[in-house]
């Protein structure tokens, strides 16, 4: 192997392998065996100056060798140890499940070796839903807190940011990071007027890093696709760079924050931090500090006497003017939420794992709920598309009624093509042609019918699939994977999820403008409209419930009755035999 690897190391340096095939590349290889590298215990700070450039070129070369040593090794991997398989055999998809696991174990060691960026792709390739379960399962543990940069490097973002002295600034600034993520740290602090806040200091030489790295991933992501013709991952190298490129711009999170308050004005139980401007740059970003807990944190949530759970969704409800029964019910306010951005406000918060969204309890009062959804974060947002958000709110309808019509003519308008007859599996676990309940999930024949057709796709198919997609339509796609995993720890049912986005997407399709659906903004005619084009989807569903679960009693009384005749007939051909 190792003859053969020295063979390919030129061939991938013309290419242009200068760098890093970074998590979002090398997953798009769907992966590639482990470098001899290890991750250093802390960062140095760069100096200032022609030695800080030489430094950064420096450091940009091992990354850069990192990636290619991983993109390299990868690559020779999935080549020869598929090699000798027919591609319809068993044997064939349990190699390439063990190569994919490989693969992903290598990446996310190259991930945590390079930090930063490449801990952003992979943070971002494992919420993806369309790459294999095995770099999902083992790049998760990159969603968890990243190593902090020291004090003193953190003091000097600050003070080259403002130009003053961090006892200048705040009159009390602790030293040890609350948090820390892939590209910035958050402290707290107090001003001079003895408010407390959050700080969030971007990470030095970021932006030359960036500039390194992403050109690392395109000229990987070009070897990919000549070494894989299959493998046409390129557009995602480019949503990531516009992704990160606003995530390192604080004051346009800042505007974001302020855009997502102003939607939610009317949602007392929905919090936003306030940005402090005159503390906020490009690099620093200082808010009000808000207090709460995890959101996946169960047991904090039932000593505070939240109920994590849903209770049951009734209609009338909606009509109410209220939200859903149970005031107090955390995984309902997370989905409302969402879907409110989603189908109403078209304003999406892009990066909702559990880290971002906190519950802040609050004491109980009459008709209100009894915590505070706290949203932090707001650096990844996308604007939706008004022609796509109405086409959503439509899809959504027909993936609830299984309206194979109405979902061909949007799965083609939404660039799915053929490949619509699987969003019903994707967005609700249901076939398109399934006679189970809503949230039931499939039955074990639809189970194995999928398994055989999905077995049989080639990343040629995947990339087809994601390439054809709008990027607004990977957006929702990606927020609705993330959110499904927190309601999944949160004990909720499939259910609630897709009722909820029902009734959210009929508010969607029947306000007068995009914004916060309520009657005080809509209006009572598009209010109206919307009350009764639940209502009447709702029955709908009802109906079809009814009748799966008459078709269950059914087929349940007929397997009785035949055993009762068999049994019957049994005992009479024994006493005749007798006779």
């Amino acid at each position: 192997m190792t003859r053969r690897l020295h063979q390919w190391m030129p061939k991938l340096w013309k290419v242009g392998a200068i760098a890093s095939g970074t998590a979002v590349i090398s997953t798009a290889v769907v992966a590639l065996p482990s470098p001899p590298f290890t991750v250093s215990a802390s960062l140095p700070e760069l100096p200032d100056g022609a030695i800080a450039n030489l430094e950064a070129a420096r450091q940009g070369l091992l990354r850069s060798s990192r990636a290619i040593y991983t993109f390299a090794v990868n690559s020779y991997d999935y080549k020869y140890s598929l090699k000798d398989y027919d591609d319809k055999s068993e044997e064939y998809f349990q190699a390439r499940s063990e190569v994919h696991k490989r693969a992903a174990e290598r990446l996310l060691k190259l991930c945590q070796a390079n930090r930063g960026f490449y801990v952003k792709a992979g943070q971002f390739v494992g919420s993806m839903k369309n790459v294999p379960q095995e770099f999902v399962t083992v790049l998760s543990v990159l969603q968890d807190k990243a190593q902090p940069w020291p004090y003193h490097a953190i003091q000097k973002v600050i003070e080259g940011e403002f130009g003053q002295s961090i006892g200048d600034i705040f009159a009390e600034f602790d030293e040890e990071p609350i948090a820390a993520a892939s590209l910035a740290q958050v402290h707290r602090a107090q001003l001079k007027g003895g408010e407390e806040v959050a700080v969030k200091v971007q990470y030095p030489h970021l932006q030359q890093q960036f500039e390194i790295d992403i050109r690392t991933m395109y000229t990987l992501s070009k070897a990919i696709s000549m070494l894989f013709p299959d493998y046409q991952f390129e557009w995602i190298v480019v949503e990531f760079e516009k992704g990160v490129s606003r995530e390192l711009d604080f004051k346009q999170e800042g505007k974001n924050a302020e855009q997502t308050s102003k939607n939610f004005a009317s949602k007392d139980h929905v919090k936003i931090p306030e940005i402090k401007w005159d503390l906020t740059s490009r690099r620093v970003l200082t808010m009000e500090f808000m207090h709460g807990f995890k959101i996946t944190d169960t047991e904090r949530l039932k000593k505070a006497g939240i109920d994590p759970l849903q209770t049951s969704l009734l209609p009338e409800t909606f009509a109410a003017g209220n939200d859903f029964h149970g005031l107090d019910k955390v995984a309902e306010v997370l989905v409302e939420v969402f879907a409110e951005m989603v189908f109403c406000h078209g304003y999406v918060h892009g990066d909702p794992h559990p880290g971002n969204i906190f519950v802040h309890p609050r004491d109980q009062v009459k008709g209100k709920r009894n915590f505070d959804l706290v949203l932090l974060d707001h650096g990844l947002y996308r604007e939706l598309d008004e022609g796509f958000r109405n086409d959503f709110c439509r899809l959504w309808k027909a993936l609830i009624l299984l309206d194979s019509n109405e979902m061909e003519e949007l799965g083609d308008r939404l660039g799915a093509g053929h490949f619509y007859k699987y969003l019903p599996i994707i967005f609700t676990g249901r076939p398109l042609n399934s006679k189970s309940g809503l949230g039931r999930g499939m039955s074990l024949s639809e189970r194995n019918q999928l398994k055989e057709e999905v077995r049989h796709f080639t990343m040629g198919d995947v990339s087809q699939f994601m390439e054809g997609l709008p990027r607004d339509f990977l957006t929702v796609l990606r927020t609705d994977g993330l959110l499904r995993s927190i309601t999944s720890k949160l004990g909720a049912t499939p259910r609630m999820r897709l009722i909820i986005n029902a009734k959210y997407a009929v508010l969607g399709l029947a306000q007068q403008h995009r914004g916060d659906p309520g009657r005080g903004t809509q209006g009572w005619k598009a209010h109206t409209k919307a009350v009764y084009d639940y209502a009447n989807l709702r029955l709908r569903l009802e109906m079809f419930e009814l009748s799966y679960k008459f078709g269950l009693l059914y087929g349940s009384l007929l397997k009785q009755l035949r055993s009762i005749v068999n049994r019957t007939v049994g005992r009479f051909l024994k006493i005749e035999a007798r006779t």
